[in-house]
């Protein structure tokens, strides 16, 4: 089936940016949305997010679906949010029974949530040990009963993140996009690498056109974006309809203000930013929990300037918050030189 949905023409990228999606039965404001990280989207991350502003849909960390029916918003660090939030929040759900599944979207529904996001992307080794996310890509008739069973039992959108495959090879992808959409998948979101590749490779967004062109929903894509004109780029060379950002809304709070025109920052905002995060931390959890989140973020900031690796350093010795505060006010009083392009050795 070919896609309806008006593709990117040369028009000004961020009109296009700005231009409202739908998915499903509802409407995102923006063409940029947040990948889900496990560690990274947590209620305090996205909070930051949405101050900045610019973000079509916000993500949470990959929940478990056999915990979630029975999770404490308040004691969990994973399914815990905002209520102000939850009408542009996608809850992605990890799992490989399609009845567990199933009680966990309720769940997730009953709680007012934008949608249902399935989780069939994620290539760590204990997750696949489980067959749960990118295991589920050796088994496609379980996955698709997946997306079919819980299509049934919500009416919020259910969107699919999925990646090549195990082999590097995308015509078996684009024909499960197919099946996906059949199942009744209201949106895509596909990362063009194969699950063995942790990144040791750039990704193949040739393959990003290819799954778009394989069906009409909506397909979103992801992978090495890190500034606006990889971002054109992304869209000129592939046609999605919209970008999933991972590791440089991570380092970047308020990269899709940025990019959608809402924000012009200056050299400040690095500062700013880290010191915002370290408060909403503190609001959101107690320590050490708060601490250790703080630091895995300051990773990514760090990668965004010469002698990060410096910066993340003191970071990572740092006890407290208060001793943090002093290494990010002695780093950036020193006016650091940022990158053109992010350290991937420091952007894990």
């Amino acid at each position: 089936m070919t896609s309806q949905i008006k593709p990117y023409s040369k028009t000004d990228i961020r009109t296009f940016i700005n231009t409202p999606l739908a998915i499903g039965n509802r409407e995102i404001p923006t063409r940029l949305i947040l990948a889900p990280m496990s560690g990274l989207t947590h209620v305090a991350f996205r909070e930051l997010v949405d101050r900045y502003g610019g973000c079509g849909l916000l993500a949470t960390e990959m929940c478990s679906a056999k915990a979630l029916p029975i999770e404490n918003r308040h004691v969990s660090t994973v399914f815990r949010w905002r209520d102000a939030e939850a009408s542009l929040l996608n809850c992605q759900i990890l799992g490989s029974d399609p009845d567990i599944m199933v009680h966990a979207a309720r769940r997730v529904e009953a709680e007012g949530f934008f949608g249902v996001d399935l989780n069939f992307g994620c290539s760590v080794a204990p997750i696949c040990k489980k067959n749960c996310g990118a295991a589920l890509l050796r088994t496609p008739d379980l996955a698709v009963q997946i997306v079919r069973d819980i299509r049934q039992a919500v009416a919020i959108p259910v969107t699919v993140k999925f990646r090549t495959g195990w082999e590097d090879a995308v015509a078996p992808a684009a024909d499960l996009a197919r099946r996906f959409e059949d199942a009744g998948a209201d949106a895509l979101t596909f990362h063009p690498r194969v699950a063995p590749d942790r990144r040791s490779r750039p990704p193949k967004w040739e393959y990003i056109r290819m799954i778009k062109q394989a069906v009409s929903i909506p397909v979103f894509g992801n992978g090495e974006v890190f500034t606006l004109d990889d971002c054109e780029k992304m869209f000129e060379t592939t046609g999605c309809d919209g970008i999933a950002l991972g590791r440089i809304a991570v380092a970047k709070p308020w990269v899709f203000a940025q990019w959608t025109g809402a924000l012009q920052p200056d050299s400040n905002i690095y500062r700013e930013s880290l010191l915002q995060m370290m408060e909403l931390l503190a609001s959101h959890f107690s320590p050490p929990t708060d601490i250790r989140k703080f630091k895995k973020l300051a990773l990514y900031s760090a990668a965004l300037f010469q002698f990060g690796h410096a910066f993340f350093t003191r970071m990572f010795r740092a006890q407290n918050f208060p001793e943090m505060a002093d290494v990010i006010h002695a780093f950036f009083d020193a006016s650091p030189e940022p990158t053109s392009r992010p350290n991937l050795n420091l952007f894990r």
